[in-house]
């Protein structure tokens, strides 16, 4: 779209000037501006080269270094896109500039078409800019806190606060009723990137029957996999207008799927852990965005799966994770590949504990079992009793100021941050 407007800009627009004002001129010497035009166009076309050489060095190190699923972010993002447009512009009005400099050997050089010339310079310095700073997200600690980003706007718009009063469906409310249609994917594989609950709602209300959704965002469709299923509809629903309110796409994306911010944080932290990255420090960081994920999830209704009618009845269910689904998404995969790490062993341990105090009961039963899980490995992975008792203290920076005893109190936090007790015993004792 930039280059075919530029293009275009550059054969219509002296024309109309030249045409309404005649007598209007930049007061650029010809010779000057032809020197001036040619320096922008050959100098804007490689500094596009080496730009988006160095752009794509940059994500295939990101792919590498982080995680393959945020390179398909990059290359979705805007900034890239306009840069590269606005890069091409005024390369292509550039050259077409020149064509009008000393027209017919007037001597003159038009005056908004030579003004456009240096706004686009303008305008590429600016994107040049802002593609420079975009590019810096992919230092470690600005990705992870823009994946955390992302994972908190959508448990905000997604799930209600906890003290919320929702309903779940009872079995006997879908159980009994006979399947009246099923949907199927056709085609190639696709993801399921959001849904439109309120279309559903509308079929589901005109057919009298209920919606059973089969698959969740975030999953993936194959050839004849199953959408969704009607249950006790007296009349049938239009397949296109079910298929309509699935938005699929090649790859997951952050709407309406708070597992996907989670996802990229644990890709991370479990590559920083692998033998050929060994990076501890890293995993410790994607588990201080995951802790917060955490928190924020746990004080929220994440039963949400269900939307009823205005006279109560039930019309469309979705599957949605549960706690019990976030906590080992946040938390298995880690303590797989960092079992040998002290520094993430003890991370994960302050980080239940944290979560722990900081969530209401309700929410204690998985994470007493990840606690039991945590414990199990350190033993497993650590045959020596002092490392055992090394790896089992809790620590937020994973070897930083250990948390004693004593100083963690009710609300997770930590008054006195000496000595662990626990270093104070005698070595003999330790090993016996």
């Amino acid at each position: 779209m930039y280059a075919v407007i530029a293009f275009l800009a550059g054969l219509v627009l002296p024309r109309v000037e030249s045409s309404l004002l005649p007598r209007l001129a930049s007061g650029v010497e010809p010779a000057a501006a032809v020197a001036m035009y040619t320096s922008i166009g050959t100098g804007m076309i490689a500094l596009t080269g080496i730009v988006f050489s160095l752009a794509f060095v940059m994500v295939q190190f990101s792919a590498t270094a982080y995680s393959p699923r945020l390179v398909m972010w990059l290359a979705r993002d805007q900034v890239m896109w306009h840069a590269l447009g606005v890069f091409c512009a005024t390369f292509l009005y550039s050259l077409a500039a020149i064509a009008w400099v000393n027209r017919k050997g007037a001597g003159e050089v038009p005056f908004f078409s030579g003004w456009l010339v240096i706004a686009l310079l303008l305008a590429s310095v600016g994107m040049f800019i802002a593609l420079i700073q975009k590019l810096s997200l992919l230092q470690i600690a600005r990705t992870l806190a823009f994946i955390a980003d992302r994972g908190r706007d959508v448990i905000e718009e997604t799930y209600p606060p906890l003290e919320s009063a929702i309903t779940t469906p009872r079995p006997d409310e879908i159980q009994p009723l006979p399947v009246s249609q099923t949907l199927r994917h056709a085609g190639r594989p696709q993801t399921i990137q959001a849904l439109d609950a309120a279309a559903l709602l509308a079929a589901a209300s005109d057919a009298e029957g209920t919606v059973v959704v089969a698959a969740s965002v975030g999953d993936t469709l194959v050839e004849g996999s199953p959408m969704l299923r009607v249950h006790g509809g007296k009349r049938a629903i239009d397949a296109r207008a079910l298929r309509s309110a699935f938005a699929l796409g090649a790859e997951r994306t952050f709407e309406q799927d708070p597992q996907y911010a989670i996802r990229l944080l644990v890709d991370i932290a479990i590559k920083a852990l692998s033998p050929a990255v060994n990076d501890p420090t890293t995993a410790v960081q994607a588990l201080d965005q995951l802790e917060d994920l955490l928190r924020r999830l746990g004080l929220r209704r994440l039963e949400i799966g269900a939307t009823r009618a205005h006279d109560g009845t039930l019309r469309v269910v979705v599957p949605h994770p549960t706690w019990d689904d976030f906590l080992a998404l946040a938390f298995d995969e880690i303590r797989y590949c960092g079992a040998g790490s002290v520094q993430v062993m003890r991370r994960m341990k302050a980080l239940a504990a944290d979560l722990v105090a900081a969530l209401p009961p309700e929410r204690h039963g998985a994470l007493r079992a990840q606690q039991r899980r945590l414990d199990a490995t350190i033993a497993k992975s650590f045959p020596a009793a002092e490392d055992q008792l090394e790896a089992s203290v809790e620590d937020r920076q994973g070897l930083g100021a250990p948390r004693t005893q004593e100083g963690h109190g009710a609300e997770g936090g930590t008054a006195d941050r000496g000595v662990n007790p626990l270093r104070r015993l005698d070595e003999d004792a330790m090993l016996s």
